[in-house]
């Protein structure tokens, strides 16, 4: 019998399995082409001063293709974001699911080298550059100033490739998420956008609190990331996506602190990676 890992995951992407040199493919992976980046899912968030931080968010990677029945049917509905509760097994160092169900439906969609970056990334990433800082976060708000995403910010240095590490989940996605959901009084999925802006270097996660709302909508329609809005919007996100009361910046290497911008309803954009 192979052993078995049963746990609660993010689905952090889908991606083709890599060609790996002195491995026997079809021993490993049958037919199957492509692979799940699974990542553990946090109930809140993670210190990331903890010595086991790092490990918390090791990616897992489980073949997406080649199943039967039932269970086929319940893989080919996954996508990235989505939270399940899954049991992998493992054969020959490779994972398959042997169960899956869909906890939550949040989404995550990635865009590399985008035009027109929307004014409250611009904005706050020339404000962390004058103070001098790498990373960093804002609360955005609606035109009636109600919090509708937390937008966090990475520099993308010389020779790096944030956005790669992001997807890859090489540098956690998860930390930012499960804060925002520890931060706020419902339970609805969220919509997740990476993007990596053409004109700008720094990376934006922007994790939208309400996956079928209108800043949503109004994102994918803007980076053409899937069904939105109908028509007739102006690229830029102007008026969606205004930024907060201020910008909060932190080094990574810092635990989380009180001193930051948050609205009325206490929410906190900011986790110090």
């Amino acid at each position: 019998m192979d052993p078995t890992t049963s746990g609660r995951y993010r689905v952090h992407d889908r991606r083709p399995r890599p060609d790996i040199e002195g491995t026997d493919s079809e021993a490993t992976a049958d037919a199957a082409t492509e692979e799940f980046v699974l990542v553990e899912h946090a109930d809140g968030p993670v210190d990331p001063t903890d010595p086991e931080a790092d490990d918390r968010f090791e990616p897992l990677y489980a073949i997406a293709e080649e199943y039967e029945g039932d269970l086929a049917e319940r893989v080919a509905t996954l996508e990235p974001g989505y939270v399940v509760d899954a049991t992998l097994a493992w054969t020959d160092g490779s994972a398959r699911f042997s169960a899956v169900e869909v906890v939550r439906e949040t989404r995550f969609r990635f865009a590399d080298a985008v035009d027109g970056m929307f004014e409250a990334a611009v904005d706050a990433w020339r404000s962390l550059r004058a103070d001098g800082e790498a990373v960093g976060s804002v609360t955005t708000r609606s035109n009636d100033g109600d919090p509708n995403g937390a937008l966090y910010l990475f520099a993308d240095g010389p020779g790096s490739d944030t956005f790669d590490d992001l997807r890859a989940g090489r540098l956690p996605i998860e930390p930012l998420v499960a804060r925002v959901n520890a931060s706020r009084a419902d339970d609805d999925p969220r919509e997740v956008f990476v993007l990596a802006p053409a004109d700008h270097r720094f990376v934006a996660v922007y994790v939208v609190f309400d996956r079928d709302g209108v800043l949503a909508q109004t994102v994918r329609d803007t980076y053409g990331l899937g069904p939105g809005l109908a028509a007739g919007l102006d690229t830029g996100v102007p008026d969606a996506a205004k930024a907060g009361d201020g910008i909060d910046t932190g080094d990574r290497s810092e635990t989380d602190g009180d001193d930051t911008h948050a609205g009325d309803d206490g929410f906190d954009a900011l986790d110090r990676l």
